[in-house]
């Protein structure tokens, strides 16, 4: 039962659907981990500092390290930030805003995670092809120096 309790009284754990504010990091990690590629916009004091593009290499919990934007790329610590805000801007994409007193790094998905979801079973079933086919021409070659099949 994923329940907490206190004294007396149960709460179940909280459901998210498309907006709200996530507190707890496994939660912020396990959003963050599927983004890919990436539109942020970084602000401070909510005036605007930086946007750009990027790729969602690692996002990771630990207190010591640093969250970095750099080359286009990002490396997400959950533990830069007090809680992710998620919801809807207006043309229905998804945006999780990562906040920590008064700095917001805004990420808005680029790729679609279903789409590359297809992609990799694709992907992968296409390089299971070519595999099982390059092991049998090459069993057929070395049956073929054996001379086990006629000229």
């Amino acid at each position: 039962m994923n329940e907490k309790r206190m004294g007396n009284l149960s709460f179940p754990a909280p459901c998210l659907v498309d907006t709200g504010v996530v507190v707890n990091k496994a939660d912020m990690m396990r959003l963050l981990r599927d983004l890919g590629q990436v539109h942020y916009r970084y602000s401070q004091d909510g005036q605007f500092i930086r946007e750009g593009e990027g790729y969602v290499l690692d996002v990771f919990a630990d207190g010591q390290q640093s969250t970095l934007v750099a080359n286009r790329t990002l490396y997400l610590n959950v533990h830069s930030f007090d809680y992710l805000e998620m919801g809807d801007l207006n043309d229905s994409r998804a945006y999780f805003d990562l906040v920590q007193d008064n700095r917001c790094l805004r990420l808005i998905p680029l790729s679609n995670p279903l789409q590359d979801q297809t992609r990799e079973n694709f992907n992968a079933a296409t390089l299971e092809a070519m595999l099982t086919e390059a092991l049998s021409a090459s069993w057929d070659a070395c049956l073929d120096d054996d001379g086990q099949y006629p000229d």
